[in-house]
């Protein structure tokens, strides 16, 4: 439980990060990996609780639908989808970042919109067609993006440990509530996918005591691998602003050679995050129209390939179309926001739970209905960080949902009313 929820903690954030913290909070942008952390504890401990009482898959959709019904399941729903979708376009961003530090002519222009394209269609070519994800795969990515930030750790420790000063007050207190605010809204995305570890805690054995312990421990790793890393990156490159933060300080801290490697893993390990979520993330739309919440033809298997072909090939324009007309940071905060949405519904769904099932045996945590309330105020304290283009893009995800709810609704009550004249039919013939 440890090892999954590390494995889903650390994302391709903390490479593109760190820089932007910096600007903002200057040398005291380390503890804000601290206090990012600190705030996903106080979520996640609500989601392990809800996850506990569920053993279908549907996550943050389910819970709020059996607690709320179908209108707030749907509103979570689809900001389900469009949270995969605008991570996996800031993923190919910044792939794309990252590829211009061999290739500056492919970080702009038409040029930049080619290579996404084909970026993001090789994937969708292999799992339209149908593909095998196997274990192998996932540990190497695994260890494609958890090396580089080993090998940045440990020379940077040696090298800046023995130099450390302590941070004044004034350095905390001097950016301001809004600069800590909008560096929580990147860190949602930054720590964004711990949910993910939490999805089969309904079959885990002792869930009172698996998954505090492995909820605890993994997510005490990430914020300690990402505070070290935001550490070294202060103390090597400084207050500079660069795209490709962890790459400009292996150059300092190695050479061009230790610049080329963190280069080449970044890259490897936001593109296999680009493929993983085309081969996972279109199967939720399946998913949603199987049990009739959106049209079935999203849901439609190709004939011969067994494949979401159509919500696949949907997923894949979508993200194309994002990371081609969005930056880095404007998908990070994008993303962010739709998570805080996920979240603010998961911890809801606790308190409502509680109301509607008070002898479930299941994990539950200390001080579990107050914790929710603090999880669902910083949703809405961050979320307040969101610009004008990221909040009309929610928005008209809101009114998406609410549009498909209106249609499934009408779609269930018509259903409803040919079965009723059916058996009037039936019953008229029989007497």
């Amino acid at each position: 439980m440890t090892a999954l929820i590390i494995n889903c903690g650390i994302g391709s954030g903390i490479f593109g990060l760190p820089s932007e913290l910096t600007r903002l909070l200057g040398r005291a942008s380390p503890i804000a990996m601290l206090a990012g952390g600190l705030a996903m504890a106080v979520i996640m401990a609500c989601l392990a609780e809800v996850a506990s009482q569920f053993d279908d898959a549907g996550g943050a959709y389910l819970y709020t639908r059996t607690a709320f019904g179908r209108f707030v399941g749907m509103q979570v729903g689809w900001f389900s989808i469009l949270a995969p979708i605008g991570g996996g376009a800031a993923n190919a961003s910044l792939f794309m970042i990252y590829l211009a530090g061999f290739l500056p002519w492919a970080g702009q222009g038409w040029r930049r919109g080619l290579l996404l394209a084909i970026l993001i269609s090789i994937p969708t070519v292999a799992n339209y067609a149908g593909v095998h994800s196997g274990a192998q795969l996932s540990n190497f990515l695994t260890l494609a993006k958890l090396l580089p930030l080993a090998l940045l750790i440990t020379l940077g420790v040696v090298r800046f440990g023995r130099h450390f000063e302590l941070i004044h007050n004034t350095e905390i207190t001097s950016p301001g509530l809004a600069a800590w605010l909008t560096a929580l809204l990147l860190l949602i995305f930054a720590y964004g996918g711990l949910e993910d570890g939490l999805i089969p805690t309904g079959e885990v054995k002792e869930p009172h005591r698996t998954v505090p312990f492995g909820l605890l421990a993994g997510l005490l790793a990430i914020m300690i691998v990402y505070t070290l890393v935001q550490f070294v990156t202060v103390a090597t490159i400084g207050a500079s602003t660069t795209g490709r933060p962890l790459a400009e300080t292996a150059s300092v801290l190695i050479g061009a050679g230790g610049g080329l490697f963190v280069t080449i893993a970044v890259m490897i390990s936001t593109y296999g995050r680009v493929t993983v979520g085309i081969l996972n993330n279109p199967r939720l739309a399946c998913s949603l129209a199987s049990h009739g919440d959106i049209p079935p033809f999203l849901g439609k298997l190709h004939s011969q390939f067994n494949t979401p072909s159509r919500a696949i090939v949907l997923y894949s324009l979508v993200v194309w179309l994002l990371a081609a007309t969005g930056t880095y940071l404007w998908l990070v905060a994008l993303t962010g926001g739709a998570i805080l949405v996920i979240y603010a519904g998961g911890c809801a769904s606790l308190i409502r739970l509680r109301r509607l099932q008070p002898q479930r045996k299941e994990l539950r945590i200390p001080f579990g209905r107050g914790l929710a309330v603090i999880g669902i105020s910083i949703s809405l304290a961050v979320a307040t960080r969101l610009h004008a283009r990221e909040a009309l893009l929610m928005g008209i995800t809101a009114l998406i949902a609410t549009a498909n709810w209106w249609w499934a609704k009408q779609r269930e009550r018509r259903t409803s009313q040919a079965g009723s004249r059916s058996g009037c039919f039936k019953l008229s013939i029989k007497l």
